[in-house]
């Protein structure tokens, strides 16, 4: 019978996606179990106070990044791909887009700025900290400019152990950084400074690791920079509205709830970080070869739909597990957020509907297919502002609810999207 099976036509090609799936995800489950003891260590080690303020300062980095982005790192994958064979020209597109997220860093630090310092100020935080903490986000902001870019060389070239290695020195750092800080410093900015520093070492050995594949010696092009600031164009105005609605949660419950609330928001999400083994792995095996593959319908809507039901499969095998141990997960959060279980339920059933939404988005914008950004923001505003008619918004529960409203909304709009892309094409 064993035989047989080897026979099978399909074999070779299954047993390498099983190899590959195997050494990439015992990698990252590594990587993730180290990030995700990391967070826990830091939000058990700081008072509810202090983790609000680190979840407010967190959260304003991951919108100063998308800001400083813009659709950039779209429209180098999107070019990366179509030349990812020639060193030459792809260490131009890599060129070209790490001059174009350096322009828009400043204008990212001008709006994002005021409003932390804003936000800060507003739950409990002194002068002082509020300077200290927007001090600690800046080397982390540096490093992330050129994170994003320098990993597609290597994805493109599914160069993946080296990737691997480096995300895991990064989380062993951060780890050992904690360790040694929080427990005599705990306080946000400390915290802040413990993650952003291995970063800063992962970002100078990435750009080691994407020299392998490229001419570092190249100018910027500018016929690559015309056609990436083309997806720049449509994707900007959606970027900036999404800074806002995808953080729209913490920045209400910051200004109408308080400090607590924050902190308990922010603690939830840290339980939900494990589904971020599946993103990466999606990320870094299945969106670059769907970048790379023909534009043929049949086999582009397989591949998305196979994606989208494996998602689906595992995501609610997460959920279950979330019903039927809500006092055994929060136990890992500590006493402070011990009576969450109804919270925390609804946490995890975003995070997995997020998780769909960032599949559709890989996909669509990997092969630089971007929705009419106006349209976009028109359709999640119905989507955001209609439930704020009937949930209360000064409370954990009532954000969460108009999150996992806004959420089922924006996987109708963007995996609609995509499967009209691909169902438009010829086969």
């Amino acid at each position: 019978m064993l035989k047989n099976i080897k026979e099978y036509p399909q074999y070779d090609k299954a047993l390498y996606w099983i190899k590959l799936i195997s050494i990439t995800g015992s990698a990252q489950i590594i990587v993730q179990a180290v990030g995700f003891t990391s967070g826990i260590l830091i939000i058990r080690l700081l008072s509810i106070q202090e983790y609000a303020l680190y979840t407010l300062a967190n959260t304003m980095l991951g919108t100063m990044t998308v800001l400083a982005d813009g659709g950039v790192s779209t429209g180098v994958m999107a070019q990366g791909a179509k030349v990812w064979q020639n060193k030459e020209k792809l260490g131009a597109v890599l060129i070209t887009g790490l001059a174009l997220r350096r322009k828009f860093a400043l204008g990212s630090l001008i709006i994002a700025t005021p409003i932390l310092f804003y936000l800060l100020l507003n739950n409990g935080a002194s002068w002082l900290i509020t300077i200290l903490i927007i001090l600690s986000l800046i080397p982390a902001f540096f490093a992330a400019l050129s994170d994003s870019l320098l990993e597609i060389v290597p994805k493109l070239h599914q160069d993946i152990s080296a990737l691997q290695k480096n995300q895991l020195t990064v989380s062993l750092g951060r780890l050992l950084l904690i360790g040694l800080t929080m427990f005599i410093f705990p306080w946000a900015f400390i915290a802040i400074l413990a993650s952003s520093i291995p970063r800063i070492y992962g970002n100078f050995k990435l750009r080691i690791i994407a020299e392998k594949f490229i001419d570092s010696k190249q100018q910027i092009d500018l016929e690559v920079q015309k056609e990436i600031l083309i997806i720049v164009k449509r994707i900007l105005p959606g970027a900036v509205y999404f800074c806002f609605s995808s953080q729209i949660t913490i920045w209400l419950i910051s200004v109408f709830g308080n400090s607590t609330a924050v902190a308990q928001l922010g603690a939830l999400g840290r339980l939900t970080v494990l589904l971020g083994i599946i993103s990466v792995l999606i990320n870094t095996l299945i969106v670059p070869r769907f970048a790379r593959l023909e534009p043929k319908r049949k086999n582009l809507f397989k591949k998305a739909l196979y994606t989208f039901i494996i998602v689906l499969l595992i995501s609610a095998i997460i959920i279950i597990l979330a019903v039927l141990f809500p006092v055994q997960i929060l136990s890992i959060l500590g006493s402070s957020y011990e009576n969450l279980s109804k919270e925390m339920i609804l946490s995890v059933v975003i995070g997995c509907v997020n998780l769909g939404i960032s599949v559709f988005i890989s996909f669509s914008s990997s092969r630089g297919w971007v929705i009419n950004p106006y349209l976009m923001m028109i359709l999640n505003v119905i989507g955001t502002v209609f439930p704020l008619f009937f949930v209360d918004v000064s409370t954990l529960n009532g954000v969460l609810l108009l999150s996992l409203y806004s959420s089922f909304w924006g996987i109708l709009i963007y995996g609609g999207y995509t499967f009209k892309k691909i169902l438009r094409l010829s086969n």
